[in-house]
């Protein structure tokens, strides 16, 4: 039986444009692509979102590495929770259905320590019953350690839980730790989805 149903937050529960966020402070365009170029590379994504080291020391390096971006690497690190700029449409209104249902939810989420400042700012994550965040526990999906941290964190059955994610590798993670999950396209589909493997499972 489907006690727990555990969401990704970016393209999950909550929207966000890095390319619009960029052209808000890097209005040339040739400019803008070799910024894009440099930061929004999935190394530099895994290392602010596993966080080793502070988020300030990542900023740090990535300024001393391309200096001819360092006070727009500022503006992007200052104003990071910007990136975010609305919910997902639906999401909010199926998690308080779902809630209603007696159903437990938690995140499960690699994102730097600005995360909280999103989560401050918009209500879905007032719904969750806890959260499980990369930068906080320094292990990133699609890894079996952080999937593991949020099974003992919440007693929870990895046979008993759906997770939810936009990307196929962190899918993947929950898979080959025997949690069942759900590719997320949008809100619809998931509920279709999700019904589906609840009454599989009942």
């Amino acid at each position: 039986m489907i006690r727990s149903l555990i969401f990704d937050f970016g393209k999950v529960l909550v929207d966000y444009d890095f390319y619009r966020f960029i052209e808000s402070f890097i209005p040339d365009l040739e400019k803008k692509d070799r910024f894009i170029s440099c930061i929004l590379t999935d190394h530099w994504f895994k290392t602010l979102d596993k966080e080793d080291r502070p988020f300030e020391e990542t900023i740090r390096q990535m300024q001393e590495l391309y200096p001819e971006f360092t006070k727009e690497i500022q503006i992007f690190a200052d104003e990071f929770p910007s990136i975010v700029d609305r919910e997902v449409p639906g999401m909010r209104e199926l998690l308080t259905r779902l809630k209603a249902e007696g159903y437990r939810l938690y995140g499960l989420t690699n994102w730097c320590n600005r995360v909280r400042v999103t989560m401050s700012q918009y209500g879905i994550f007032q719904l969750l019953d806890g959260q499980v965040i990369s930068s906080v526990e320094h292990e990133i999906k699609p890894f079996p350690q952080i999937y593991r941290i949020l099974f003992d964190r919440f007693a929870l059955k990895p046979e008993e839980c759906v997770f939810t994610d936009d990307k196929q590798e962190n899918i993947d993670g929950s898979l080959a730790v025997g949690m069942p999950a759900i590719l997320f396209k949008d809100a619809q589909q998931y509920e279709a989805e999700l019904r589906k493997i609840i009454a599989e499972r009942q």
